[in-house]
């Protein structure tokens, strides 16, 4: 049995012979100057005009790798304009010296806004999750760390038991009337044999033979080299405009929004375990959170880490935990094709969609690392709500019906790539009636390298595994620090929020 899925169209569909509303606004009040001096006779003028309305057609309409060249100039400038004034760049408090509050968040870029609240304890273990609140784009979001024991080795109906959880999940998120996002993400990195070390460190004896101690270290050796270690995250957001509504029901305040956010995630974990097969979920606490943090800005890490929690079983006085004032990187620095931080260089890419359909499980050879590589993808699944979506695919399917009739008034042949996107346009009304949900998915990948490495070399590789794949890499240049930031720290980072639903 096929498990391929094609069932996607654009998000925006062009009315007018491709181009958009603001498209053809633009080039048509950008044409105005040309006929008003024309109509006056005055030729030089109409001629200048009519050279900077081409241009102004050329920048407008023109897509350059993904965006118009109006929106790679004001990309530039703007980089540009961080890179003079030192937006672009961040250095922490604490290598300053200045970090007075160790419970605080010191987070750069597009993080610079999240705050990080303990919810009630709750459950047998009394456990207290990390509500996450980002100030910047008005949304709440809760982090788990989940365990799936993939589908390499699964069957026909298990495959299909995983696929038609994911649109449960999501159908369910949507009627919630609450959730607004839902993140997946995974990190893979070639093990660092911290665990193992640990385990060698408490069974070796010292009398052992030395033959016995020569095969275990060569078993070390060989079984770190060839192991990958995988990390998996799947994060929940609710924006506060609809957040602060429910939770005035459920006694308003901070206590209010934790009750609501309690009740989502235990509905979430629900579909997780069920339909997705997830084994194991558990919603990071504030500590957790921050050691999932550091690790992602810094890989090498992590080996610290387990050493002080093997420590802290023999020495309580040990301190296992990473603040979140240095939680982050102490320094980073966005550049054009790459994001500097610490000792790091990571590039980002996104993935463009192939006509042909998806496989299940196609995005497997991204998420082999290489030597010295740690990988990192995120898959977004944006919920847009019920009244949205019916709106959204009534333009959509205004335009495609506007489309067809200039194209038949003007006698031009349809291509049959845009008659396949008409059809699937047309069909989504009817999918929405029978109860579906509309999402816009998209992900983001990211390879992250120490910076004696040759980034570029690695970026390239990125790219390979991606075309392996069978879709089509999209370097996120002068947005790498944004794309580092929703692919690698489990934070909610969104690239399509442009604030509160």
């Amino acid at each position: 049995m096929s498990h391929v899925y094609a069932d996607y169209t654009k998000a925006r569909i062009g009315f007018f012979f491709g181009l958009t509303a603001w498209q053809l606004a633009a080039v048509t009040l950008g044409g105005l100057p040309v006929l008003w001096n024309a109509s006056r006779g005055a030729w030089v003028p109409a001629g200048a005009c009519l050279l900077a309305w081409a241009l102004l057609t050329v920048l407008v309409i023109t897509p350059v790798r993904g965006r118009s060249a109006t929106g790679w100039l004001l990309a530039v400038a703007a980089h540009t304009a961080g890179s003079i004034t030192g937006w672009a760049r961040f250095t922490s408090n604490a290598a300053r010296g200045a970090a007075d509050d160790l419970d605080v968040a010191d987070l750069p870029g597009v993080l610079a806004g999240v705050q990080v609240h303990d919810a009630p304890p709750t459950g047998p273990d009394q456990r207290r999750v990390a509500l996450i609140q980002d100030h910047a784009a008005r949304t709440w979001a809760v982090t788990a760390a989940a365990v799936h024991p993939g589908i390499g080795m699964a069957g026909p109906a298990e495959r299909d038991r995983y696929g038609d959880g994911l649109p449960a999940l999501l159908e369910a998120a949507a009627r919630t009337e609450l959730i607004d996002e839902i993140i997946v993400m995974v990190r893979t990195v070639p093990d660092d044999g911290a665990e193992r070390d640990q385990w060698i460190t408490r069974h070796r004896r010292a009398g052992a033979p030395r033959a016995a101690r020569a095969v275990n270290d060569d078993l070390q050796t060989t079984l770190t080299s060839a192991s990958v270690r995988t990390e998996v995250f799947v994060t929940v957001v609710v924006p506060e405009s609809r957040l602060a509504k429910e939770a005035r029901q459920s006694g308003g305040g901070f206590e209010g929004r934790a009750r609501v956010l309690a009740a989502l995630t235990s509905e979430v974990e629900a579909h997780l375990r069920g339909g997705l097969g997830m084994t194991s979920v558990s919603w990071l606490t504030s500590p957790e959170l921050a050691a999932a943090c550091r690790t992602g800005f810094a890989p090498g890490d992590r080996v610290g880490i387990i050493d002080a929690l093997a420590a802290a079983t023999t020495d309580p006085g040990v301190n296992t935990d990473v603040p979140w004032a240095m939680a982050g990187p102490s320094g980073a620095s966005a550049v054009v094709r790459h994001y500097r931080h610490d000792a790091w260089n990571s590039i980002s890419a996104t993935l463009k969609l192939p006509v042909k359909g998806a496989v299940m499980g196609a995005l497997a050879p991204v998420l082999i690392p290489g030597a010295g590589e740690r990988r990192s993808f995120m898959v977004a699944y944006p919920i847009i709500t019920g009244r949205d979506a019916n709106r959204q695919s009534s333009n959509s399917q205004w335009k495609a019906d506007m489309a067809d009739g200039l194209r038949d008034k003007a006698k031009m042949r349809q291509r049959t790539a845009s008659a396949d996107e008409a059809d699937k346009v047309r069909g989504l009304d009817r999918k929405l009636a029978r109860g579906n949900a509309l999402t816009r998915p998209y992900a983001v990948c990211t390879v992250t390298v120490p910076t004696t490495a040759r980034v570029a070399e690695h970026g390239r590789r990125l790219d390979a595994a991606i075309r392996s794949a069978g879709f089509a890499p999209l370097r996120l240049d002068l947005s790498q620090d944004a794309a580092f930031a929703a692919s690698s720290i489990p934070l909610g980072t969104s690239l399509t929020r442009k604030g509160a639903s």
